[in-house]
C-alpha cells in the first residue's frame, strides 16, 4: 500500500521544497542517455531459437530446432508466441527493464515422442513467472528465481527464396490447427531464385514453378510422385495441394514464419529451417 504524507508549508517554502526535490530526483535518477528508468532488454521483435535448458544444474541441448520464442514488438499486445519443441504456444508476456514476466499460456495438444516431450515439459515449466533477461552476443538468457535458465540464439528474418519452409500447422481464417498425427515435419517447400519450387506434401514429393507478385504467389502445374500414403498423410497432402493448386495465393512472412492462404481462406503456416549458429 502506498502511503502519502502531507505537510503544510508556507507557499514560498513549498515552492523551494518542490524545486529542491525535483533537482535531487533528476540527479539521482539520471543515467547516460537520459531517463530515470532502466531501458527494457532488447528482446522484442526478434526470433529466438532455444539452444539449451539448465534445470537443477543439468544442462540439456534442444533436441530439435523447432523450439523458439518471439516477443511482440513494444506497443503491440503484450504477448509471446513460439514452440515448446513440439507444441505451439501463445502467452501473456511483459518486458520491464531486465524482467520478463510470463503469465497465462495457451498451447496446442499434440502428442510428442521422447526426448522431445521431456524437453518440452522442462521448457514449459521454466518459461513462466518472473524471469531475468540478459542479452549478449546475439544470445538471450532467461533466468528463473530458482536459477534454472533458458539460453536462446537470435535468428535473422528468413527470405522467401532459398529458405526451406517446413509446414507445421494448417490455417483456416484466423484459426490454426495442428497437423494430422504422424505427419509432423514431413511437408516442406523451397523456392529457388530461378522461379522453381520443390518439396514434399507430406507423403509425395512435388515440383513446380512459381511467380511472385507483391504478396501473391502463383504456382504452375504441380508434378508429383505417386506413392501410397497413409490416411493422415493423404489428408495433409490434399489440404496442401488444395492451397497450392488453387490459383494465386497470398503469403506473409513474420520473421521466420511463412503463412500461405488461398482465396477461400484456408492455407498453412511453415517455419524456416534454422541456421546453425557458432557457439
Amino acid at each position: 500500500m502506498r502511503i502519502t504524507m502531507q505537510h503544510h508549508l508556507p507557499a514560498a517554502a513549498t515552492l523551494a521544497a518542490l524545486f529542491t526535490l525535483t533537482a535531487c530526483a533528476g540527479e539521482q535518477g539520471a543515467k547516460p542517455g537520459g531517463g530515470s528508468a532502466r531501458p527494457d532488454v532488447p528482446v522484442t521483435g526478434a526470433h529466438w531459437t532455444v539452444e539449451s535448458l539448465t534445470v537443477d544444474g543439468r544442462k540439456t541441448a534442444a533436441p530439435t530446432p523447432t523450439a523458439y520464442v518471439e516477443f511482440a514488438p513494444k506497443g503491440a499486445k503484450n504477448q509471446a508466441k513460439g514452440n515448446f519443441g513440439c507444441n505451439h504456444f501463445t502467452a501473456v508476456a511483459t518486458v520491464q527493464g531486465e524482467t520478463v514476466t510470463v503469465g497465462e499460456v495457451s498451447m496446442t495438444e499434440m502428442a510428442c515422442e521422447e526426448p522431445v516431450q521431456g524437453f518440452e515439459d522442462a521448457f514449459r515449466e521454466t518459461f513462466e513467472g518472473r524471469l531475468t533477461a540478459r542479452v549478449a552476443d546475439d544470445r538471450l538468457t532467461l533466468t528463473a528465481a530458482d536459477g534454472d535458465t533458458i539460453v536462446l540464439a537470435e535468428q535473422p528474418p528468413a527470405p522467401l527464396v532459398g529458405t526451406k519452409w517446413t509446414v507445421d500447422s494448417l490455417v483456416s481464417g484466423e484459426t490454426a490447427t495442428s497437423l494430422p498425427a504422424g505427419t509432423e515435419g514431413r511437408a516442406h517447400l523451397t523456392i529457388g531464385s530461378d522461379g522453381s519450387v520443390h518439396g514434399s506434401l507430406g507423403c509425395n514429393t512435388f515440383s513446380s514453378t512459381v511467380k511472385t507478385e507483391g504478396d501473391k504467389l502463383t504456382f504452375g502445374r504441380i508434378s508429383m510422385t505417386r506413392r501410397m500414403c497413409t490416411p493422415p498423410q493423404m489428408k495433409l497432402e490434399q489440404a496442401l495441394y488444395g492451397t497450392l493448386g488453387n490459383g494465386p495465393v497470398t503469403f506473409r512472412i513474420d520473421n521466420r514464419t511463412l503463412t500461405v492462404t488461398a482465396p477461400f481462406g484456408s492455407g498453412f503456416a511453415a517455419q524456416a529451417e534454422e541456421k546453425k549458429t557458432a557457439k
